[in-house]
Parts: C-alpha cells; structure tokens; sequence
C-alpha cells in the first residue's frame, strides 16, 4: 500500500525519526533506543515512512540501515506555500482596508515591515 507523504509527517515519532535521520543514516536499533516505545511500535512507523517515500533501507551486513528521502517533502512545501500566498494577500488587504477606514486621510500610514 502506497501512503500519502502527510499521514507520514502527522505523526510526532514520525517527525522526530526523519530528523534524526536527515543528516546521517542511522541503523534500526539506534533509532528505537532513542524512543519510549516498543521495538515493534518503531518498526511500523519506519514502514510507514518507507511506503511513504521519506526513507529507505539499505542492508549491511546483519544491520539494517535508515537514510532519509526528503524530496517527497516538497510535495508538503508546496502545498503549504500555497496557503501561504493565500492568507498573505488576504492579510495584507485587510491591513490596506483598515488603514482607509481607520487612519485620517492626512496622516500617513506606517505599514509593517514583518513578514
């Protein structure tokens, strides 16, 4: 079964296993020493990432080893990018209505530099 990349990152073990694996591959049992649950209970998460795409594993000898594939992660990027320009335009509209209604025509407006 094929999963979706953001049932993968919806979870928090998930999360924290692709960063620990981001910058260096990591075997099995290094991975489920640094969690509060069951060997199984990580052996599932790490099949979910590997349907997902996010990670693969190479075998070594008798270890098994977890590389991270975060390229699937641009499919989250972008959709999230999407929403990003969406509510920035939005807000910034708000931000010019609000400075028409509500400011003095004479005095001029100081527009905010966050973003």
């Amino acid at each position: 079964m094929r999963r979706d990349v953001f049932q993968a990152i919806a979870d928090p073990t998930r999360r924290a296993i692709i960063n620990m694996i981001a910058n260096q591959s990591l075997d099995l049992n290094t991975v489920a020493e640094k969690f509060n649950v069951s060997r199984p209970a990580i052996s599932k998460h790490i099949k979910i990432l590997t349907q997902c795409g996010l990670i693969t594993i190479r075998q070594q000898g008798r270890q098994r080893y977890c590389q991270a594939k975060l390229q699937q992660l641009n499919e989250v990027s972008a959709w999230v990018e999407q929403y990003r320009v969406f509510w920035t335009k939005k807000l910034d509209a708000l931000e010019n209505f609000l400075a028409q209604e509500i400011v003095p025509k004479d005095k001029p407006i100081k527009k905010s530099t966050k973003k």
